[in-house]
């Protein structure tokens, strides 16, 4: 699962790490640690631009919103519920299958956040005695402090209420997917803590590494088969996690200090 992440990088940096042949300055969003699905977030992909001559996809940086819409849907309502696709189902299922044949992206982030439920807490919880358990965040990142490039789709979707020239007709929403999360040990793990990715959620975005890039971002390539290959997990020992400020649980919260790493867990964890 990835409901909430970080993304600080300026659009200059993530220019050169992914090769970016365009991108508009005047567009630019600003960082952002506590991205929150229907927010406007960073895309890399390759696609034929608009009305040129030339018609060989170009690598871009494009904003796109959090929360894809397929673009048969009548109305933008289910967006918000659909921030994730399962890497085991995205070739199959209706909202996902033409984004996944065809339109790939890559969303860059410093890292994503999760949650873990204390164990009292939980034990009330499965008791039925406490439906809001109190859940310590913690932060996952690459452990070389490299860009975490997740996978992930884009769709296009029109709204037929606004006219042709409305700058707000079209939609182009995305998609992260996830992959079960990693039971090997992490390349660093905190002291008092989860020491892998499966032990603070069953779930994990899927990171590609540098040498997926070009080959998922290709629209050409659209044989199923060969696209369900790229989906493999990357290689262990890649990430880190540590516990961060609760404050991040409230989308109201931005900054910096929210990616502050802990010395101990604010909430009792489960470890």
């Amino acid at each position: 699962m990835c409901g909430r992440y970080a993304a600080s990088r300026r659009p200059e940096d993530l220019a050169g790490i992914f090769e970016i042949e365009k991108w508009e300055p005047e567009e630019a969003l600003g960082p952002d640690y506590n991205v929150a699905p229907t927010k406007e977030v960073y895309a890399v992909l390759d696609r034929a631009l608009k009305d040129a001559a030339d018609p060989r996809p170009v690598r871009q940086l494009r904003k796109l919103k959090w929360g894809l819409v397929p673009s048969w849907s009548k109305t933008p309502e289910g967006g918000a519920r659909m921030i994730n696709a399962r890497a085991e189902t995205v070739h199959e299922k209706p909202s996902y299958r033409r984004a996944f044949s065809s339109r790939r992206c890559v969303l860059p982030a410093d890292g994503y956040y999760e949650w873990v439920t204390g164990k009292q807490e939980r034990d009330l919880e499965v008791e039925g005695k406490k439906k809001r358990p109190r859940k310590q965040p913690y932060f996952v990142t690459p452990a070389d402090g490299s860009v975490f490039a997740m996978a992930g789709l884009y769709e296009f979707w029109r709204d037929k209420t606004l006219p042709d020239d409305h700058p707000q007709a079209w939609w182009v929403t995305c998609s992260v997917i996830t992959t079960e999360a990693e039971t090997s040990p992490l390349a660093v793990s905190p002291a008092d803590g989860p020491h892998t990715l499966a032990e603070i959620h069953p779930r994990m975005p899927l990171m590609l590494t540098p040498d997926r890039w070009d080959a998922w971002l290709d629209p050409a390539r659209t044989d199923v088969g060969e696209l369900r290959e790229l989906l493999a997990p990357p290689p262990p020992g890649l990430m880190r996690a540590y516990p961060v400020p609760t404050a991040v649980s409230n989308v109201r919260n931005n900054g910096p200090e929210l990616l502050t790493e802990l010395a101990a867990p604010e909430e009792g964890t489960l470890f």
